[in-house]
């Protein structure tokens, strides 16, 4: 599943869509340091109030929100797992039962509360919708504008914590008394939801049932758990993760000093592969790219040793790392320079402008600038190196 997809579904997370359309809402509620179900009930979305709508619009949203390998995963479904998270989902995305549809859901909460209960009360909220995606009209005669293209029907999870209502003191204009307020009920905090998942993944218009979409609560911390014993996908690795393997193996080759210019042309190199694969399947690295990239940099490397060095790091043979995940964002200022002085941020295809330098037998950081760097508003005076 790609951003484009993901971002195509998010963006038709609005009330009263007829392309995406919200059929059921089921909402499951856990006590905290509990394993039982302590509370549950379904209903048609269309008949909670619009206020309600909205806010749970926005739940969906943000579970749907985030970077791929950072934040959301495509998750594999393990082959032959026991009590299997596909086969109830699937199960519950065929069914047109709303009693067979709640069951299978009650499942995948049982698994999810199974020898794990939460710290605090939780909410965990399945809905049942249809997304269509669409396209404008060819014929110019036809009364529509759009043709509706691919139908595809989904379930998404939102799993959300309560917090404790807030205790006030309130002021009474009637009876001119200050009068203390106390609510009892939880509040079901929507906008942070703590986890979730999306089924089955949709790409290009096509379902893939063999594939779920796991959003995490933070980016880069994935319930390892979750993904393993919950939904049965098969074993991640986080573009945080990805990045420092990659690292990782280019110190145990190169070591651990190298030139600036030799680290732009490195990062130029993999962010062409990722922009010229920008519409296919994200490109994957070898430890055969992995030493060509170097080759291309100006360094002679062993290939041998660039593979027993991704084996070293990755503990697996055959590994490959996601390109996007291993570049940095090219067009931003996402590496950072620290000294002791200042941190500098640039971004990787300025790297090349960087050195460092021996001046008077310190070590300094020059770099090669277009126009006169500014200091409180004042030009710089320029002067001749070593002056």
């Amino acid at each position: 599943m790609e951003k484009k997809d993901i971002a195509g579904i998010r963006r038709q997370m609005k009330v009263d869509n007829d392309l995406l359309r919200i059929s059921h809402i089921f909402n499951v509620y856990i006590m905290k340091e509990t394993t039982e179900i302590y509370h549950h009930q379904s209903q048609p979305f269309e008949m909670l109030d619009r206020d309600q709508q909205e806010l749970f619009m926005n739940n969906f949203k943000k579970v749907l929100s985030g970077q791929l390998d950072e934040k959301l995963f495509e998750l594999k479904f393990k082959r032959d797992a026991e009590n299997s998270s596909q086969f109830i989902l699937h199960k519950g995305l065929l069914t047109s039962g709303i009693e067979d549809w709640k069951t299978e859901m009650l499942a995948m909460v049982e698994k999810m509360i199974q020898d794990n209960p939460y710290e605090k009360d939780v909410v965990i909220t399945f809905i049942r919708a249809d997304y269509n995606k669409t396209s404008k009209g060819r014929d110019e005669y036809e009364e529509s504008d759009r043709d509706t293209v691919y139908a595809n029907s989904f379930i998404l999870c939102s799993i959300n914590k309560t917090e404790e209502p807030k205790k006030e003191i309130q002021f009474d204009y009637i009876e001119k008394e200050f009068k203390y307020k106390i609510e009892v009920d939880p509040v079901i905090d929507l906008k942070h939801p703590m986890t979730g998942f999306l089924f089955p993944t949709i790409t290009d218009g096509a379902s893939d049932v063999n594939h779920v979409l796991y959003s995490s609560g933070k980016p880069n911390e994935p319930d390892y758990r979750f993904i393993e014993e919950v939904l049965n996908g098969e074993e991640i690795m986080t573009a945080k993760e990805d990045k420092a393997v990659f690292e990782e193996v280019i110190r145990d080759v190169v070591g651990d000093q190298v030139n600036p210019s030799t680290l732009a042309s490195v990062y130029g190199e993999i962010n062409r592969v990722v922009e010229e694969n920008e519409d296919d399947e994200p490109p994957r690295l070898d430890y055969k790219d992995v030493e060509r990239v170097l080759s291309q940099s100006g360094q002679e490397v062993d290939g041998e040793k660039v593979k027993t060095a991704f084996e070293r790091a990755t503990l697996k043979e055959g590994y490959e790392l996601k390109a996007s995940s291993v570049v940095p964002k090219y067009k931003s200022k996402s590496i950072k320079i620290n000294t002791k002085v200042a941190n500098i941020s640039i971004s990787p295809q300025d790297l090349e402008y960087v050195r460092q330098v021996n001046y008077k037998g310190k070590r300094c950081i020059m770099i090669e600038v277009e126009e006169d760097a500014e200091i409180e508003g004042f030009k710089m005076l320029p002067e001749a190196f070593g002056e």
